[in-house]
């Protein structure tokens, strides 16, 4: 059963498992989180769920890609975690490009692995799917495997590559059946996918936690706004996140291209931060629709840049077009300009739903003029932009927090490693095979 949102930390690691037996104190838990999709701690969820388990006294390793500008040293010990990260390629040439890319993370991984040695708990994040390769050879040596399922693989690949349900797609489905039967318990990222855990992998539901993702309320604390930002308008459109074919930074374009041809609206600023594999086509896609001067692209920036212009924000987008992955998704961006304050437009998913309730807008899915009109109806209306802003902070203290999550989490752990001793930093990895007599 998922904890209680009031259950703390330590009642939650009060279970025998976690004692030490011959003395009441708590032995060294060894903790190893895998993720191929972002380096750490870029990756915000993986970096709260590093700090959650260090706080409760486990010893944390994490194996990652570098980072492109940030995040490149080989090897760091943060705040009391150590991460091992290894050098990745951007995947290139669809399909094929990506098996390219896994099959080296693969490699990286299992080596960095053999480095870190014993584990009670190997954590894996997809996508990939292939992670519990790694995952399965450390169960083998006594560790139990949690499953930290960030995206849905095979949704992602219907929305990314639109190729339909190929053999690609039915591989992809066959990984995930691999992933879920590999794993002794199974994190969802909202109620949605556990649905999918539940009924798609044949999980039992006790065996599946939500572990929703939520900011760091810390890194977004709003700051007096910067009129200079608005290049001379009197308001300011925000777009943060990743831009590739699925995340809609299209829509927004087009969106705002018939805010101001069908609308008549030129008094606003946008500014797009983020960046991604479509950030190039969406730069070119701006200039050919004669967006160039009202459309600003930062690309990544550091988070002092981000709070400044979410502060200075009046109305924030989210155009994610309704997709098979989309819909069941748990938009960052969403809650992010949540946790600021800022009031939302977004398309009509179930999950932003979910999410943003009352702090946001919908317009119908893949609707670009009805988005627009929601753009300009907040850009008119000061007093629904303030109290959207105030819901959204009031969820993001309340029931979408973090301290909801981490509970959830840790019983996660706890549930994993149930009558299960704790492993040594010294002991010999195990092999798998039989002694000889």
């Amino acid at each position: 059963m998922r904890a209680g949102p009031n259950r703390g930390t330590w009642a939650l690691l009060g279970d025998r498992s976690f004692d030490d037996t011959a003395g009441g104190g708590r032995p060294d838990r060894r903790a190893l989180i895998l993720v191929e999709n972002l380096s750490v701690p870029f990756d915000r969820r993986v970096w709260q769920e590093c700090t959650t388990l260090r706080d409760a006294g486990w010893t944390v390793h994490v194996i990652c890609p570098q980072g492109s500008k940030r995040d490149t040293e080989p090897e760091a010990v943060i705040d009391g975690v150590r991460i091992h990260r290894y050098p990745l390629r951007a995947a290139t040439g669809g399909p094929a490009g990506y098996l390219r890319e896994y099959g080296s993370a693969l490699w990286h991984t299992a080596r960095l692995a053999r480095k870190v040695g014993p584990v009670d708990v190997v954590h894996a994040c997809n996508p990939p799917d292939l992670l519990f390769l790694p995952a399965l050879w450390l169960k083998r040596r006594g560790a139990r495997f949690v499953f930290d399922q960030h995206d849905l693989v095979p949704e992602l690949y219907l929305s990314r590559f639109d190729r339909g349900e190929d053999l690609l797609y039915r591989a992809v489905c066959a990984l995930e059946r691999r992933t879920y039967r590999a794993a002794d318990v199974v994190l969802a990222t909202n109620e949605s996918y556990r649905d999918v855990a539940i009924r798609r992998g044949g999980r039992r539901p006790e065996d599946v936690f939500v572990v929703r993702s939520a900011p760091a309320i810390d890194r977004f604390q709003p700051v007096p706004p910067e009129p200079e930002l608005k290049r001379g308008k009197p308001h300011l459109l925000c777009y943060l996140g990743v831009m590739g074919p699925q995340d809609g930074v299209d829509y927004a374009l087009r969106s705002l291209a018939k805010l101001r041809d069908e609308l008549g609206r030129t008094d606003w600023h946008a500014v797009f931060v983020g960046s991604g594999d479509a950030f190039d086509a969406m730069v070119e896609l701006s200039r050919r629709l004669g967006l160039s001067e009202q459309v600003q692209f930062t690309g990544r920036i550091p988070d002092a840049d981000l709070v400044r212009y979410l502060s200075t924000a009046d109305v924030c987008l989210s155009p994610d077009p309704r997709n098979p992955l989309n819909d069941v998704s748990t938009m960052n961006k969403v809650l992010e300009y949540m946790a600021m304050g800022r009031p939302i437009v977004s398309f009509d998913l179930k999950e932003a739903r979910v999410s943003a309730g009352d702090a946001a807008v919908y317009a119908p899915a893949s609707d670009e003029a009805e988005f627009a009109r929601l753009i300009a109806l907040l850009l008119d209306d000061p007093e629904k932009r303030a109290g959207m802003g105030k819901t959204g902070q009031e969820r993001i203290s309340g029931p979408l927090s973090w301290r909801n999550s981490q509970a959830s989490l840790l019983a996660a752990y706890t549930a994993a490693c149930r009558d299960r001793t704790a492993v040594s930093s010294g002991a010999p990895v195990r092999t798998g095979k039989r002694q000889r007599r």
